[in-house]
């Protein structure tokens, strides 16, 4: 299966409808398989001892609170989101912070829902996600195994079907504290599929978690990095996302099937420095439709008859 390349945009369209448009647009262009987004009750995920810190923000100084509501999609925004990215061919979801944000996001028809980092270990959260065995991708940054082992039991419990993301919650984070082996260490765990939700500024690092076996990407994304918000800094800009996707998919069709096997562009190189024609020939496939096309009569001609599908 190819890999699964989710743009995060997060809370970097700062609450603007129209930079949350500009960032789907981006996604489509690059190619990627989904834009995801962040969905709260800021009531009740925002700490007591926080709701009336006051701070600076592009709008004027207020509340943490009054931040967070301002920065904050709701019913609106999020239909025409829904539209949007069905108009632009692109899967649309979110990281539901509470129950009744996800309960909200049960409104739409999406195939995937997330599990921040920080709400691993909200098991009122983790328990209203399974029992719709919806599938869910489970961030770990922040996290021990331990905690980690208790969300996996609870989907488990559930029977809905999950990936883990290895993740390193700092923003942005430090090359040296990627341990992309970890996703490895995961996948043995856990016996499923592991992804890779990135923080750190470049490219190497998530091109890295692909060959090492990533099912799922996921980069924040901005317009501008230079753009009020705690993630813009750990968030690729458009150019990045576009040279992102295409070096994961360079590296997907170099991993190959594994099989060793002398290639047919090989036997004449083997030949001129050998001495010899080499093993029987390899018949590289076909791409489908091709075989389709040849056995309709790709050139055109009235006397081809078609062939049912299912008989290739």
């Amino acid at each position: 299966m190819p890999v699964f390349i989710i743009e995060e945009i997060g809370l970097n369209h700062n609450g603007d409808l129209d930079i949350a448009k500009k960032l789907i647009d981006v996604a489509a262009f690059a190619g990627c398989d989904a834009v995801k987004f962040q969905k709260r009750t800021p009531e009740i995920c925002v700490p007591e001892a926080q709701k009336n810190v006051m701070r600076d923000t592009p709008w004027g100084r207020m509340t943490y609170l009054d931040y967070r509501y301002k920065v904050e999609f709701g019913k609106d925004e999020y239909g025409e989101i829904n539209r949007y990215c069905k108009e632009k061919g692109v899967e649309w979801f979110a990281s539901p912070w509470d129950v009744p944000s996800y309960e909200f996001l049960t409104t739409f028809d999406l195939k995937h829902v997330k599990i921040p980092s920080a709400m691993l270990t909200n098991v009122e959260l983790l328990a209203a996600v399974a029992s719709r065995k919806q599938s869910t991708l489970i961030s770990t940054g922040m996290s021990t195994l331990e905690e980690v082992e208790r969300a996996v039991a609870v989907f488990r419990s559930h029977h809905c079907p999950f990936e883990l993301m290895h993740c390193v919650s700092t923003y942005p984070m430090a090359n040296e504290d990627a341990n992309l082996r970890c996703m490895g260490s995961l996948r043995e765990r856990f016996r499923c599929d592991v992804g890779y939700s990135g923080h750190e500024k470049g490219l190497q690092i998530s091109v890295a978690a692909v060959a090492l076996g990533a099912t799922s990407i996921e980069r924040h994304v901005t317009l501008d990095r230079t753009m009020y918000g705690s993630d813009q800094a750990a968030s690729l800009e458009p150019s990045g996302l576009i040279r992102l996707v295409r070096d994961i998919r360079i590296i997907e069709k170099a991993l190959g099937d594994g099989q060793k096997r002398v290639l047919n562009k090989e036997l004449p190189i083997r030949e001129k420095l050998r001495g010899d024609k080499g093993p029987p020939v390899y018949r590289e496939p076909r791409p489908r439709v091709q075989i389709v096309n040849e056995l309709q009569g790709a050139n055109g001609s009235k006397r081809a008859k078609k062939i049912p599908e299912e008989a290739i």
